[in-house]
């Protein structure tokens, strides 16, 4: 019987993946472990996978504990979905991470991944995950990590030099990103073949058919037609990713609102944000959102429909169990898989899973301008994992003051003013850079 524990079970991959897990034969018998703080959410989560079970009448067990450790013990499987300090997207420290900026003229539309935002979420976020995995290490050290936490590529090259684990970082926007261009289209984004790498959230796709026909010939064809309604509404929904492919010449991965934080070119104005179509973050400070198992009643046999996601977790699983190899993209060390990136450091790259683990593929050379548009932000990247493992605040400092949305704005000084005013905002969250600091990390994990 296969395990897996979903640690952070109360985010939005808890009741997901474990309904993915259930949609495959080679994975109805597993052990679902569900890990969360929020106990509330994880007795809801948990009421939800058992009840799909019993309905369906599968072999697999569903077992829920707000003590990872209990969990743990001989794992297969362990995925990190977790938030760190308050909710991932509302409330504080999440609005400190865009309210400050703002007052010094930067502006972010997720601030999640690569970012001033995205950079404090790590610094908050990685030791509590070194955390976990040196109890994953100790008590399931054969387990296959997969992530699914942001920042990506931090985490992951984190995760990747600072543990022994075989270990993943995994996301859906190169999945999504080719529904967006093939449904613009209107052809079958099932029937499209492709190539995608560089660095998570700003990777590229590199060769893109369907059925034999260069998809980049399509998408150029079309939008040489500006009155057609559908380019209309495709300039704006997706006006900062058409301009990238304009002027770079290539499609990159995620969404427009994310893409448009990653680079100088859009958000630095409100004129600029106007002209993109890129409105301002609107911050909450509760959980807006529901997920399908969320339920008041406590009797509440609600089960969840088992269709599979296209999240790649579970194909990477079953190709461990059966050691029939899955193609996926993956965020691991760069090997020699992009020759014109920094070597050892996190790209997004195709990966095969098997039963010997995860292994990344030869993609070569990107295109110049593609390679250092992503350079810059793996450097970035790499002062922030810099930062958590040498506990070194100026490092952190380097990685914010490198950002392009920040130095396309703020001078140095008001760069330190912004930073400093960050950290205080924050200390109670980063208490792990206090070099006199030896006790645990205080954790806290919501959806």
């Amino acid at each position: 019987m296969p395990k897996l524990v979903i640690i952070g079970a109360g985010s939005g991959f808890g009741g997901r993946l474990s309904l993915d897990t259930l949609s495959r034969d080679a994975l109805r018998n597993t052990e679902i472990c569900l890990c969360d703080l929020n106990e509330k959410r994880l007795s809801q989560v948990y009421a939800y996978v058992k009840n799909t079970i019993e309905h369906y009448n599968l072999p697999a067990v569903v077992r829920a504990s707000t003590d990872r450790c209990e969990l743990l013990p001989g794992a297969d499987f362990v995925v990190t979905s977790i938030a760190v300090g308050g909710g991932a997207y509302y409330g504080d420290p999440f609005n400190f991470e865009v309210r400050i900026p703002r007052k010094y003229g930067v502006d972010q539309s997720v601030a999640d991944s690569m970012s001033v935002g995205a950079t404090f979420r790590f610094l908050r976020t990685g030791p509590v995950q070194l955390q976990i995995l040196r109890d994953v290490e100790r008590l399931a050290p054969n387990a296959v990590h997969l992530n699914h936490t942001n920042p990506m590529s931090m985490l992951s090259n984190l995760h990747a030099t600072q543990t022994s684990l075989k270990t993943v970082g995994l996301c859906h926007g190169i999945i999504s990103t080719n529904a967006v261009g093939c449904n613009f289209l209107g052809i079958d984004p099932e029937q499209a073949r492709y190539t995608v790498a560089g660095i998570n959230h700003l990777a590229w796709f590199l060769e893109w058919t369907h059925e034999g026909r260069d998809v980049y010939a399509m998408l150029k064809e079309k939008l040489s037609h500006p009155d057609d309604p559908d380019v209309k509404k495709f300039l704006v929904d997706e006006s900062v990713r058409a301009e990238i492919l304009k002027q770079f010449g290539y499609f990159p991965t995620e969404s427009n609102r994310h893409d448009s934080e990653y680079m100088p070119y859009f958000r630095r104005t409100r004129a600029l944000r106007d002209q993109y179509s890129l409105p301002e973050r609107t911050l909450t400070d509760t959980f807006a959102g529901t997920r399908d198992w969320m339920s008041d009643g406590a009797g509440d046999k609600k089960h969840g429909e088992i269709v599979r996601s296209h999240e790649y977790t579970t194909g990477i699983m079953e190709a461990v169990v059966t050691d029939v190899p899955f193609r996926f993209n993956g965020n691991v060390l760069n090997r020699g898989f992009i020759t014109n990136l920094p070597q050892n450091l996190c790209v997004e790259v195709p990966c095969i899973a098997d039963a010997h683990g995860i292994h990344g593929t030869y993609v070569g050379a990107l295109p110049t301008q593609l390679a250092a548009l992503n350079a810059v932000q793996m450097y970035i990247q790499d002062l922030a994992v810099q930062a958590v493992v040498n506990r070194d605040r100026e490092a952190a400092f380097h990685a914010v003051a490198l950002d392009p949305n920040v130095a396309a704005v703020c001078s140095l000084p008001e760069i330190r003013r912004m930073f400093d005013e960050l950290w205080e905002a924050e200390a109670p969250h980063l208490v792990w850079f206090d070099k006199n600091h030896s006790g645990p990390v205080p954790e806290t994990c919501a959806p």
